[in-house]
């Protein structure tokens, strides 16, 4: 059975609180303009009941809730949001491609992985149901967007004085997307170590309305390629 373009809506399975903001208040507007008649999200898995919100849940448990969803409704695509550095790497929980991608070039370990993830659910779906699966992988994650202007996101959370600061950061790299995920250094580490006081789900989400997507998707091109698979689907 073939989507219904006309009814197109989109179901988005993010991994926290943060992403799950951002999509409500940011880009769910965005999507609606273009055409979606719903635009839902909702976290990975059975979020709400574990102890603690937020993280990223096994492999098998997101791909059999995306499946599900494909199987049992012809007009809706499904979405993922999640942060590359903190994807399951190996074992049962292990996302696709996760394990081998940090041998890729950084321009190629999202895609790397979002190829990965859509052979692994093409698997087990007609191509019809399969190419209504659109992945995204963040690089290396929410945080990392939050660098497109360091301007805007400092006076958005009321520390203007570290404009500097996160400029400093931002200009080692040539996308805020290539800012690194180890430990010490991934994106939303970068920030409390500057503004300890930091809280993801509404620090993040003041910042991307004062940055806005204009300027996300200019500096972001990963984040870039996934808007324009949204917008495309429902054209």
């Amino acid at each position: 059975m073939v989507a219904d373009h006309s009814m197109a809506r989109v179901f988005i399975l993010v991994e926290g609180e943060t992403e799950e903001d951002f999509v409500n208040e940011i880009l769910a507007p965005h999507l609606y303009h273009k055409g979606y008649q719903a635009v839902t999200v909702k976290l990975m898995g059975n979020a709400r009941q574990r102890n603690r919100r937020g993280g990223i849940k096994g492999w098998t448990a997101v791909r059999q809730e995306i499946i599900r969803y494909l199987n049992t409704d012809p007009s809706i695509y499904i979405s993922t949001m999640a942060d590359y550095y903190a994807l399951p790497k190996g074992g049962n929980n292990g996302w696709p491609g996760r394990f081998e991608s940090p041998a890729q070039l950084h321009s190629n370990k999202a895609k790397y992985v979002e190829n990965a993830l859509k052979k692994d659910i093409s698997d087990g779906l007609s191509p019809l149901a399969s190419n209504r699966f659109i992945p995204y992988v963040m690089m290396h994650e929410f945080e990392g967007l939050l660098f497109s202007d360091c301007q805007a996101f400092a006076r958005s959370i009321g520390h203007e004085d570290l404009i500097p600061a996160l400029q400093s950061i931002r200009d080692k790299y040539d996308s805020p997307e290539e800012i690194n995920d180890s430990p010490e250094t991934h994106p939303s580490k970068r920030i409390i170590d500057l503004v300890p006081e930091y809280e993801k789900p509404l620090y993040g989400n003041l910042a991307a309305m004062e940055i806005g997507l204009s300027a996300l998707r200019k500096e972001c091109p990963g984040f870039d390629r996934w808007l324009k698979r949204l917008e495309d689907a429902a054209q």
